[in-house]
């Protein structure tokens, strides 16, 4: 086993989030697919949260796994989101992935953007 592959240890993917990763990869014909969640600078708050499809695992990745579905975090991005729960929602402000993060001490509106004492 590749010792950066974790079944779901310190992030929670949800089943609605799940499903939806399993529609989208699906609806692209494409089941390689994985979903990257990565942090960057910028955003009201400092950093703010990105989500994206990969079909490529690079060598710093953390990997997760449930129900059939790939989770990869970059090692720096992984440090500010362990604890995190990953969700989808669908109501009035959209559709998206979202994310609760235990490590974040100020968020913005939209729930994009955070920031941390680290």
């Amino acid at each position: 086993m590749n010792e950066n592959v974790k079944n779901n240890i310190s992030i929670t993917l949800t089943e609605v989030a799940i499903k939806k990763v399993s529609h989208l990869n699906k609806k692209k014909g494409n089941l390689n697919l994985k979903l990257r969640v990565f942090i960057q600078g910028g955003g009201c708050s400092g950093f703010q949260y990105g989500f994206m499809f990969d079909e490529h695992t690079n060598k710093d990745d953390i990997i997760f796994k449930k129900n059939g579905i790939q989770l990869l975090i970059d090692s720096v991005s992984y440090q500010y989101l362990i604890g995190s729960e990953i969700d989808y929602k669908d109501d009035l402000d959209g559709s998206k992935f979202v994310i609760k993060n235990p490590n974040a001490v100020t968020t913005c509106g939209c729930g994009s953007s955070f920031s941390t004492y680290k």
